[in-house]
């Protein structure tokens, strides 16, 4: 690959002449210029943007690392992030960690070579330490969705916690009374929150002897063998709640494997159902978060912190949610056992 002294000697020049015709910082004659461009073109150089934003100590980029970029659910976080970004005059480094706290750190660590100015982070763990080395290096971070065992973070997310027991109080006023939950990992605070607003609510309703929490991870494979254990299990549940969207896709292959009809044979409830765009007729019973406002929410906090670095308040933001009742859930079948 070139390089500017590549370019400075077949153009004939001094590199510094080249960096001037690059950033158009001082007065170079036409005949020069036009030497250097046509020497730029031929050896396919890329300038590296870095140089000026070194001087200004601004990049106008910031890193977003997310889990999982083909849920939905993270794509429209993404859509509103960018939109601010753009906006906001700033370019964006996407990353997915894969719910990997190694991955999530390598790609910090990559991010932070960039000289971006800043971080949108869904950590993989409640205690992540690409944190604690992004901090270290004096950046600014705005978390999404998930929070962590840090008070002095800022964070927008939705309420986990509330949203799994009003989706459990739905099933059991339809008179559910073996209600499954199949959920994400033990790390994760999403989970964590979900599960306590479930047993909150199976609790309050005398049913804590029938809580059953399956833990495993936020994607389809996950959500399959959890629904294959639920299902093969002493007691058949009369419902289901999925933790997120490929959870529930993955409950979905099962049911139809054991040839189960949704509601009838069983009733299905989510968080994050699918976007309606992309679900042509929407039937998940589903706590709606407003995903693009957390990404766009989330995007200005951090540019706020970056023009106000001496800003000390924290925001701990939580965005309200909606349950959306469709067709996939409905009252117990009297015929399952």
């Amino acid at each position: 690959m070139a390089n500017i002294r590549d370019v400075a000697r077949k153009a004939g020049v001094a590199p510094i002449t080249v960096s001037r015709v690059i950033n158009d910082s001082e007065y170079v004659s036409a005949e020069v210029r036009s030497r250097v461009e046509k020497a730029i073109a031929e050896l396919n150089y890329v300038p590296n943007r870095l140089g000026p934003s070194m001087r200004s100590k601004r990049s106008n980029t910031i890193g977003l690392i997310v889990t999982d970029i083909t849920n939905p659910f993270w794509t429209t976080v993404v859509r509103g992030v960018e939109d601010a970004a753009y906006k906001a005059g700033y370019h964006l480094f996407l990353c997915n960690s894969d719910e990997s706290l190694e991955k999530e750190l390598e790609y910090t660590e990559l991010l932070l070579s960039r000289q971006v100015d800043g971080f949108l982070i869904a950590p993989a763990n409640t205690s992540s330490d690409s944190l604690e080395v992004i901090q270290k290096q004096k950046k600014p971070i705005v978390l999404l969705d998930r929070r962590i065992n840090n008070p002095d973070i800022d964070v927008v997310r939705g309420d986990s916690e509330r949203g799994a027991y009003l989706l459990t109080k739905y099933l059991i006023d339809l008179k559910h009374e073996k209600i499954v939950l199949l959920n994400g990992s033990q790390t994760v605070s999403t989970a964590i929150d979900r599960a306590e607003g479930y047993r909150r609510a199976m609790t309050e309703a005398g049913l804590e002897e029938n809580t059953n929490i399956f833990w495993g991870e936020f994607n389809h494979d996950s959500g399959y063998l959890m629904a294959l254990e639920a299902l093969q299990g002493e007691t058949r549940p009369t419902a289901i709640i999925a933790a997120n969207n490929f959870i529930a896709i993955g409950a979905i292959r099962v049911l139809d494997n054991f040839e189960l009809s949704i509601p009838e044979d069983i009733s299905l409830a989510v968080f994050d159902g699918l976007p309606e765009a992309i679900a042509v007729r929407p039937f998940l019973t589903a706590i709606a978060q407003p995903t693009y406002e957390m990404g766009l929410m989330a995007a200005n906090i951090l540019f706020e912190r970056l023009n106000n670095p001496s800003k000390t308040d924290v925001k701990k933001i939580i965005l309200p949610f909606e349950l959306k009742i469709r067709s996939s859930s409905g009252p117990p079948n009297p015929g399952t056992h």
